[in-house]
């Protein structure tokens, strides 16, 4: 009797049991992307050895490097964050555009921000920071008129909590850009890794954001930007 007791008592509330196992299986969707965190980081602690293709002319040519940053409407005094900046490539754009400006090169493999800094100081890049960046956030210094990641999205251990939060790091009127692997594109980001666009808009517009901006003239990237709903 106890026993089919106990048994009616668990299915009078089955909301208790669907909580628990959506509380699991969001623990181990953590630690799973937290294991995956930890094997790119240990790749990209090669930093030299993945310039040779982030940095390389040919990624000019599907990257587009230059009708990118006139999307996002710099103007010379800006501060902005390029957030996984890895060893350089959209960096180094941002702070020519921005020369009376700020730029912060986030990232959080060390090895990448060894190289950043090396970078920094070999090219003259007065106006460039690098920060050392956390799974948490991006620890800038100061807020910032526009946001700039690139490919990050499928490395976010909870993006959601991550662009709530990002908000702060925002000044008023500032927008947050985001490119990243089509999920039917034939190469870019593993597919794993790939996040549809329409799930990080809905995961934005949830946090607070709205579409300001979506350009397709990517072939393998969806590039969408946004800002904190006022």
């Amino acid at each position: 009797m106890e026993k089919r007791g106990a048994m009616m008592s668990r299915s009078a509330r089955p909301e208790g049991w669907l909580r628990d196992c959506r509380r699991l299986l969001a623990l181990g969707l953590i630690v799973l992307t937290q294991c995956v965190l930890a094997q790119d980081g240990r790749r990209f602690e090669d930093a030299a050895g993945w310039a040779a293709t982030f940095d390389s002319a040919a990624r000019d040519a599907w990257q587009k490097p230059d009708e990118v940053i006139h999307a996002l409407r710099l103007t010379p005094g800006m501060t902005v964050a390029d957030i996984g900046a890895g060893t350089g490539y959209f960096t180094t754009r941002l702070a020519r555009s921005v020369p009376a400006g700020k730029v912060y090169a986030v990232d959080t493999a060390p090895g990448m921000v060894a190289y950043l800094k090396e970078r920094v100081v070999r090219e003259a890049l007065e106006n460039v920071q690098v920060v050392q960046a956390t799974s948490d956030g991006p620890g800038l210094p100061e807020r910032v008129d526009v946001v700039l990641l690139v490919n990050v999205q499928g490395l976010m251990v909870s993006p959601g909590d991550y662009f709530a939060r990002l908000k702060e790091s925002l000044k008023p009127g500032g927008r947050v850009a985001i490119i990243a692997t089509r999920v039917e594109a034939d190469r870019g980001t593993r597919s794993e890794m790939r996040v549809p666009a329409e799930r990080v808009t809905d995961d934005m517009l949830r946090q607070g954001y709205v579409l300001d901006a979506a350009h397709d003239f990517l072939e393998r990237q969806y590039f969408l930007v946004f800002r904190p709903r006022p």
